[in-house]
Parts: C-alpha cells; sequence; structure tokens
C-alpha cells in the first residue's frame, strides 16, 4: 500500500517510475475481488487533487525523504519550502495512520526489515532517529541497544543515494553519551561517507515556542559547513500566553506546596511549587525543598509565566504540573501540540495516550522550519 500511495504523491517527477510496478502489483492483486481499474486507465486520474491538510507541493525546488517520520514533523516545514517528498518509513502503525490522514501517504514500515534499494534518489535525507537509546530517560544502552543501531540503517540509504543533504535531530544527552564517543561515531561515520559535519544543540524556545527542548542538530553536505549562526531566532514566549480556555482540565486534587520568591532558571522555567510527596535522598540537604532537583520530575510544578519542560516522549499520562490560575492542572493534548508548534488544521486521531506519546516523540515544527530554510539557502 505505501508503493500505492507514493506512485500517486510522484506523479508529476520521475520518481513515479520508482514505484510503478510494485503499485501496479498491488492493483491487480485487488482488481478482480474490487473491481479496479488497471494500471493504464488509472494514470488516467493524475495528477490527483489531494484532499488532506498537507498536500504535495504542485511544484518543487528538491527532493527529500523522511525517515523515522513520526507524525510529519520534518515533512510540514520541508513542504512549506518547495520541498517534494519521494519516500517515508515510520515504524509505529498508530503514527502511520496520523500521517496518512495529514498528508495523503501511507509511510513503509520497519526500516530494518526493507529493500532499501526501494529508497529514490533525493537532494535531502532527514531523520529523527530513535530517541531512547541515547535519552536520559531511557536506560542508557546506547548502541548496546538494538535500536541504536538503526542509525545504521541511515547511513546504508546515505551510502547509496549520496544525497547532497543530511539533518538529523536527536536528543540533548547523544553529546554525552558513553562520554560523547556516541556522537563521535556519528559524525566520524558521516565524514567518511563523504560529508563536512557541523552540529549544535538547539532549544525549541528560542524559535517561538514555549518549551525547554534541547536537541541535537547535525547536519552533513558533500562539500560545505552548515552554519548555525545565521538561524533567525526569536525572544522566548511564555507558557499562559498560548493556553485554552474555557475547556475540561485535568486539575491535581491532592496537597502540594507552592514556594516563596521562584526565580526564572536560565532555561526559562520558573519552578513554583511541588507535589508533597517525598523528595529525593541522595545527595539532599535540608532546607533545600525550594530546588527542583530535589523533587522527582513527575512531581515538580511550573509557573504558566514562563516556559513548560520538554515535552516526554514515554509518559502516557498526561504532561507536567503547572500552575495556572491559581489551580494546578496539566497542560491539555491541544496545549502540547501548540508547544511543538503544530498548525491548527493538522488532524489528530486515536486515543489520549497515544496522541501524547506521538507529540513527545515529534520534533519541534518552528525550530525545523527555520534550520530547513537555512539549509535550502545556504547549501543547495
Amino acid at each position: 500500500m505505501a508503493d500505492f500511495t507514493q506512485y500517486f504523491q510522484n506523479n508529476v517527477n520521475g520518481v513515479m517510475q520508482h514505484y510503478k510496478q510494485p503499485a501496479t502489483d498491488y492493483l491487480l492483486t485487488l482488481g478482480e475481488s474490487l473491481n479496479l481499474v488497471e494500471e493504464p486507465q488509472m494514470q488516467l486520474h493524475l495528477p490527483i487533487k489531494f484532499d488532506v491538510p498537507f498536500p504535495p507541493p504542485e511544484t518543487y525546488d528538491f527532493t527529500f525523504i523522511d525517515l523515522f517520520a513520526g507524525i510529519g514533523g520534518f515533512r510540514i516545514p520541508m513542504q512549506e519550502i518547495k520541498g517534494k517528498c519521494v519516500f517515508t518509513s515510520e515504524f509505529n502503525i498508530h503514527a502511520q495512520k496520523t500521517y496518512e490522514i495529514n498528508f495523503g501517504e501511507i509511510p513503509f514500515g520497519d526500516i530494518t526489515k526493507l529493500d532499501l534499494n526501494i529508497v529514490p534518489k533525493h537532494d535531502i535525507l532527514t531523520a529523527g532517529f530513535p530517541c531512547q537509546p541515547f535519552s536520559i530517560s531511557g536506560k542508557m544502552k546506547g548502541f548496546e541497544d538494538t535500536r541504536g543501531t538503526l542509525i545504521y540503517n541511515v547511513f546504508q540509504i546515505i551510502e547509496m543515494r549520496k544525497p547532497k543533504v543530511v539533518f538529523l535531530e536527536n536528543v540533548k544527552h547523544l553529546v554525552h553519551h558513553d562520554k560523547g564517543n556516541t556522537l563521535r561515531t556519528i559524525v566520524k561515520d558521516l565524514e567518511l561517507l563523504g560529508y563536512k559535519v557541523s552540529w549544535k544543540v538547539l532549544n525549541a524556545s528560542d524559535f517561538g515556542v514555549a518549551q525547554n527542548r534541547e536537541r541535537i542538530v547535525i547536519i552533513g553536505h558533500q562539500s560545505a559547513l552548515f552554519d548555525f549562526t545565521k538561524l533567525k531566532t526569536k525572544p522566548k514566549p511564555i507558557l499562559k500566553d498560548i493556553l485554552d480556555k474555557g475547556v475540561a482540565f485535568e486539575f491535581l486534587n491532592e496537597p502540594f506546596t507552592l514556594i516563596e520568591e521562584p526565580k526564572v532558571q536560565d532555561s526559562g522555567l520558573i519552578f513554583i511549587g511541588y507535589r508533597n510527596k517525598t523528595i529525593r535522598k541522595a545527595g539532599v540537604r535540608l532546607g533545600t525543598e525550594h530546588l527542583s532537583r530535589v523533587h522527582k520530575q513527575p512531581n515538580r510544578i511550573y509557573s504558566t509565566d514562563g516556559l513548560h519542560p520538554a515535552l516526554p516522549s514515554q509518559e502516557t499520562s498526561g504532561r507536567f504540573w503547572i500552575y495556572d490560575q491559581g489551580q494546578v492542572r496539566k497542560l491539555t493534548i491541544n496545549e502540547c501540540y501548540k508547544i511543538m508548534g503544530f498548525p491548527e488544521k493538522f488532524i489528530r486521531i486515536n486515543s489520549k495516550s497515544e496522541l501524547y506519546r506521538q507529540i513527545g516523540n515529534s520534533v519541534c515544527v518552528p525550530m525545523i522550519t527555520e534550520i530547513s530554510k537555512e539549509i535550502k539557502a545556504q547549501l543547495l
């Protein structure tokens, strides 16, 4: 089915021929039972007008592929600057369904089980490769975790198709994992593949969203280094400016404590209180309850006059606690999508817990948008 949707998505360029045979074979398997048209008649319906929020651009300036695509956080910015997606891969079936309803395309599945020869040539490779093997919120297994080797499937595609630009995103902790050896290995392998590599840790809050979300961005090009200093940043917003009004909220119904004279942290977070739960034991001195680090993250309460902490990819029961108009509550799912910069027209499906998981695993759209614009300006 992924071949079939890619065939229609790429009918105006040579990439269509790349998917023609598998799409035709798929059509023939359904033809008799569903009375579908054959491939020559199918072409009469091209080009298709996609009735989705984010259709492919009618004309394009470059092509890209979307690996570990999630719900499309890379694709929205790339299409905005006239990029044409020619291949998509996403393992999670729920994310695949969200992707399909927003972009009119079903992603291919598990990249480790695909014949990578199906990946067409492209100008930019994007990949928000899985976070958990390198994240401090995971089990710290790194490359010993089988998921840690998924980056090597990316390297295989790079070696085969030699895109002009490689655009990778991961958690900040990748910088420090295994004393820096993990990052050095990734950079070294990209250089061996013929790329000049630059990287930097960026914060989504510098690109207009009310979230302290630090991520490492790695960019490789065949002949030039990407200049991160040319990225245009914005003043940090505050959380209360984007909050929903008049909807059902999840309030805290248990005792909590507000601290006196809360301070704005360098990150833009304002730790304002905590649930009256057991605090950390190791290395904690008496009289330090006003410090956020002595409280476990699920027990911390943050002021809406600052930023929200990074939305986690693993928590499914809601977000962190915020102090809003004299009450403590969690963000709504709509607010979560706002602080990740997703457009209002983005369609959300699946259960609430799955929606939280999907948005926590996504990239921040405004940050990717600014980087994409500079990639196009500097490297294409």
